[in-house]
Formats: C-alpha cells, sequence, structure tokens
C-alpha cells in the first residue's frame, strides 16, 4: 500500500470519527500520555503505601519481641544458690540441682518427680523446674524496645518504686530457649516448642495429601475430561470444574465443620488411631488429632492447588503435547514426560501459595479441636496437637502485655517457618525451570 492510498485511508477512518486528526490527533495523544502518567503516579503511591504498611507491621511486631522486662522471684536466685558459693544456678552441677529440687515440698515437684525421677534429667531442664518452681520468676512489668531505649532511666525509676526486689533486664522474647521450651501459664517461662511441631506435623499432612490429588484432579480435567465424547460425562465434568471454582471461596470455618463432621465424627476410628490400635491417650480416642486436622486443611486448599495447577497446565503450549503424539508416544507418556515437567513451576507456585494460607489458618484447627493448652509433644498422627496460629490467637487474648509480646515473638518463628516452606518450594520451582 503506497503512502497516498494510507493517508486516503486515515482521512477516510477520521472522517468516520474514529480517528481524529491534525489539531486534534495532538490533544488525543496528549490526554493519553497525562491519563498514563495519572495511572503511573497512583500505581507508584500505591506500590510505596503497601511497603509502608509492611514495614510498620514488621515494625510492630519486632518492637514488642524485644524489650525491658522487670523479672522478681519469690525468693532471690543469689541467696538459694549461696550454701554452695557459687554465683548462679548454671555454676551448679546436676547433683546440686537435685539437692535443691529434693529440699523443697510442693505438689507440683512431686508429680514432676513421679513422671521422670530428678536424677535422671539434665542441667538445663532442672534449672528450668528450679526458675519456674522454685525461684518461681515472674515478670511484674514489660516495655516495647522503643520505649526501653528512649525512656530507661524513667523505666528503671518507676520499677525501683513499684517493685524494689525486681531487676530489670533487656529480653528478646525470641531465643532457643523459646523455641525449645513447652507452654506455660507463665510468660516468662513459656515457649512454643508443643504448637511448632503441631504446626509442622499438619503442615506435612496437608502437604502430602493436597499436592498429588491437586495435581491428579488437574491433569484429569485438562488432559483427558476435555477429549472425552459422552455427553454425560461432559456434564459431570462440567459440574465437577464449577464446584471446583466455587469452593476456591468458601470460608475456612466452613471447612472446619466439614472436618468435625467428617474427619473427627464419622471417621473417628481411622482418625484416633483406634482402628490401627495406634490410640495412645485416651484423650485422642475422639478423633480430635493431627491427621483430622491436616486432612481438614487439605480440603481447603485442594480448590486453591487444582484452579492454579489446571492454568498452569494449559500454559503448556499444543504443538508440545502434538510433537509427542507424533513420535509415538501415548497420552500419558506425552503427560508424564512433557506436560508435567514444563508445567511445574506453574503448579509449585500455586502449591507455595495454598500453603502460606493453610499455616496461618486458626478457625478450622479450633473447630477440629486444636489444644489451646497443651505441654505434650505430638509424636505421631494420632496425637492431640495445637499449632501456632492457635497459640499465637490464646496469647493476644490474654489481658497481660507479656503474653502479648510473646505473641509477638511466635509471629517471627511462624514468618520464619512459612518463608522457609516457601523457599524450599521456589527452590525446587527454579530447579524445574532451569531443567526445561
Amino acid at each position: 500500500m503506497s503512502s497516498d492510498q494510507i493517508s486516503k485511508s486515515t482521512e477516510a477512518i477520521a472522517s468516520r470519527g474514529y480517528l481524529p486528526d491534525g489539531d486534534g490527533l495532538k490533544q488525543n495523544v496528549e490526554r493519553r500520555r497525562q491519563i498514563g502518567k495519572v495511572w503511573h503516579v497512583l500505581l507508584f503511591m500505591a506500590t510505596i503505601f503497601g511497603v509502608f504498611v509492611l514495614a510498620t507491621l514488621l515494625y510492630t511486631i519486632i518492637d514488642e519481641a524485644i524489650g525491658v522486662v522487670a523479672l522478681q522471684s519469690a525468693i532471690p536466685e543469689a541467696e538459694l544458690v549461696q550454701p554452695y558459693d557459687v554465683a548462679s544456678l548454671e555454676d551448679l552441677s546436676q547433683e546440686q540441682l537435685v539437692e535443691i529440687l529434693e529440699g523443697e515440698s510442693s505438689g507440683a515437684l512431686r508429680r514432676l518427680e513421679r513422671e521422670m525421677p530428678f536424677a535422671e534429667r539434665g542441667e538445663s531442664e532442672l534449672q528450668q523446674i528450679i526458675r519456674d518452681q522454685v525461684l518461681n520468676e515472674e515478670v511484674v512489668g514489660s516495655w516495647p524496645l522503643t520505649q526501653g531505649i528512649l525512656n530507661y532511666s524513667a523505666i528503671e525509676a518507676e520499677v525501683a518504686e513499684e517493685f524494689p526486689r525486681a531487676e530489670l533486664r533487656w529480653r528478646s522474647w525470641i531465643s532457643w530457649d523459646f523455641i525449645s521450651t513447652p507452654m506455660n501459664s507463665n510468660p516468662a517461662l513459656a515457649g512454643i516448642r508443643t504448637a511448632l511441631l503441631g504446626t509442622i506435623w499438619v503442615i506435612l499432612i496437608t502437604l502430602f495429601v493436597s499436592f498429588p490429588l491437586g495435581v491428579g484432579a488437574a491433569i484429569y480435567l485438562e488432559e483427558y475430561a476435555a477429549d472425552t465424547r459422552s455427553d454425560a460425562l461432559r456434564r459431570i465434568n462440567g459440574f465437577i470444574q464449577t464446584n471446583i471454582n466455587n469452593l476456591a471461596g468458601v470460608p475456612s470455618i466452613i471447612y472446619g465443620m466439614l472436618g468435625l463432621a467428617i474427619f473427627v465424627r464419622a471417621l473417628e476410628p481411622v482418625t484416633s488411631g483406634t482402628a490401627f490400635g495406634a490410640a495412645r491417650d485416651v484423650t485422642t480416642a475422639n478423633g480430635r488429632t493431627i491427621i483430622a486436622a491436616g486432612l481438614t486443611l487439605a480440603l481447603l486448599i485442594l480448590p486453591i492447588i487444582i484452579i492454579n495447577a489446571q492454568e498452569a497446565i494449559r500454559a503448556v503450549p499444543r504443538s508440545l503435547r502434538q510433537a509427542s503424539y507424533g513420535v509415538g508416544a501415548t497420552k500419558w507418556q506425552t503427560v508424564w514426560n512433557h506436560v508435567l515437567p514444563n508445567s511445574m513451576a506453574g503448579i509449585l507456585t500455586g502449591t507455595i501459595l495454598a500453603i502460606s494460607r493453610a499455616i496461618g489458618e486458626t478457625a478450622p484447627l479450633i473447630v477440629v479441636g486444636a489444644s489451646t493448652f497443651i505441654v505434650t509433644d505430638p509424636d505421631g498422627p494420632f496425637a492431640k496437637f495445637t499449632a501456632l496460629p492457635i497459640l499465637i490467637y490464646n496469647w493476644t487474648a490474654r489481658p497481660q502485655d507479656q503474653f502479648r509480646d510473646i505473641a509477638a515473638a511466635a509471629i517471627i518463628v511462624l514468618l520464619a517457618l512459612l518463608l522457609t516452606l516457601n523457599a524450599t518450594a521456589i527452590v525446587l520451582r527454579n530447579r524445574f525451570q532451569r531443567q526445561l
């Protein structure tokens, strides 16, 4: 087409009102540029606002997790260890720690002695028992990091006036003791070991159940259901697809009620372990166990995994399948050797998002019977359990400021666990991408 023909075509389009010409064209282009600049500024401001909110959230959590605390014991530690001519409990031997405990008389100590003799416990465990039951250390006051830095002198004067025997210390609630210690009603001695192990158990069961089921369902719906010639099967497949799309938006509490009805009550002999002779505790014979929680969360994220896997499989070029069929490969060989490897990066991305949702769920776990206070570590899928979101919810509902401090520390641990799982999935995804 010549330049004259292009000019005439442009004039004809402009005459019909589709495209302005002359000054109108310049004004149209300039208006579009201005609109583009406005959208650019709005999107940039939205990004800055999101970063600001996230930074504020992280600052608030860290500010609560680190700060100044005032500790007061029933008796001073120096007075307790004075007969042994040492400075602290850490300087005592195991025999001396046992001697201190045997010299005390309380129902809690007698119960601990029956559970396991003191002579068979380690030094760190004995020190913890002494701090908990003998010294009875109590946090009588706590102040966030920022307040501690800016107003330390005022805090020191306030503590000296109200609690003369209290000791002011800088403290990070996030520590190895916090991670390795079980739950406790005293915030100074509370830990998240039981809840952390429960979360790991539940998420692993959720992942091992939902991932193969979700990917298998996506393969069927995309590779096999689309080729069916039966009208009845097409209607059934359409019904299944519609329900999967709808289930992805169902509130999590509904899944909790479903898990309570099916896994806790209907399948109680299976989920409690009595059908396999694996029920170790009478309190777990009602089906409120780790496996019931894991299966409930698996149902929760299954629609998300299926939909994301379908999109990833659908993105594989049709020509790749045709090339595989052209060299004599069967449908399953094509799916296994070509479609899945090329779609695995997208499938793992969807799985990351689904697990991120599952790890922070609280409502379904409450419904299926997660414990709010438990000191026994879960040792199998048929054990009673609690989880980090349940523990955080429980601590933030307490009136004492110290429980909010340790709740902030537990949130940081939960975020670290989430980032670790996500990083593992991202590494696997990138590995699949490099292999293509």
